[in-house]
């Protein structure tokens, strides 16, 4: 495989503690491994030898990939589906009390089929959506009426221009990774939120599933956060941790692809149960949560 990228340091802090972590396997496109590392300083993972930024696009390439494709093919997508309408107002209610402003200007970064995006203009917002898949895009110009930029458009939009900024699992997609904190600081106003939603890879039920966690969907996923890593970066970018606030549904959700890689069954029950628990882990320390939504101030 040409473009390959190999880490001799830690792509977050630059630190050369890194080590094996351990194996895990793309059940979405190619079925190949990769291995993931970890860094000892700051505790970032990262999937080693991950393709680069021109190459990798061929692993986003599956009908099954939600979020290029929109798609409700099976029961696990049929309840991405179902929830996303109760989220979705649970994230605009996030960025207007995150920002302090009801209708301001919002840049979605990574904004997939657009349903957030669409959400927000749909509540008055003025709306910036960035997407860097070609058929993402097309498919929000057909499920949502909203056009969204290629996501190179980043680097030319405005300086503080925006009252929030939103990845809604997308920063462990992005190659460069230092480049965009540090522009998404320039273009926030002063006092604007950066929210950052991202897998925890310290979460109850990744303990459980270890190299068959869903979330670590490697990869697409070039990196896998830690609390402690992320509180790293948006140091590292002078942003300030305001609150961390948990993803309630992704255990589930990520219980139930988890167990279908598994054994290529769901196993609901099983599933449901092994998310409970970790949901319920969350109730003692927000820091366990399956995926953590961060809320950061400029």
């Amino acid at each position: 495989m040409n473009n390959i990228i190999h880490y001799n340091n830690c792509p977050a802090c630059s630190g050369a503690n890194i080590a094996y972590a351990l194996k895990a396997k793309d059940e979405t496109v190619s079925r190949e491994y990769f291995e993931v590392w970890q860094c000892n300083d700051c505790t970032l993972r990262f999937t080693q030898d991950v393709p680069g930024e021109e190459s990798i696009g061929r692993y986003y390439q599956s009908s099954e990939y939600i979020s290029h494709s929109n798609t409700s093919k099976g029961v696990v997508n049929k309840l991405y589906h179902a929830v996303r309408s109760i989220t979705l107002q649970t994230k605009r209610k996030l960025a207007e009390k995150s920002s302090g402003v009801k209708k301001g200007h919002l840049l979605d970064v990574g904004a997939g089929t657009g349903a957030f995006a669409s959400a927000m203009k749909s509540a008055g917002w003025h709306v910036t959506g960035l997407e860097p898949d070609e058929t993402a895009r097309a498919n929000a110009e057909k499920d949502f009426n909203i056009t969204l930029q290629p996501t190179g458009n980043l680097f030319s939009l405005n300086r503080q221009s925006f009252d929030v900024i939103t990845l809604w699992h997308v920063l462990e997609h992005v190659h460069r990774l230092h480049d965009y904190l540090s522009m998404f600081h320039a273009l926030l106003k002063p006092g604007g939120a950066l929210i950052i939603a991202v897998p925890n890879y310290t979460s109850y039920d990744a303990a459980i599933y270890n190299n068959n966690w869903a979330a670590y969907d490697v990869p697409r996923h070039l990196y896998h956060f830690s609390p402690a890593s992320m509180q790293w970066l948006l140091n590292a970018h002078q942003f300030s941790l305001a609150d961390k606030k948990p993803m309630w549904f992704d255990s589930f959700y990520v219980s139930l692809l988890s167990e279908k890689y598994i054994s290529g069954k769901s196993h609901f029950i099983k599933a449901f149960f092994n998310g409970l628990r970790s949901n319920i882990k969350t109730l003692q320390y927000a820091s366990n949560c399956s995926s953590i939504i961060y809320i950061a101030k400029k």
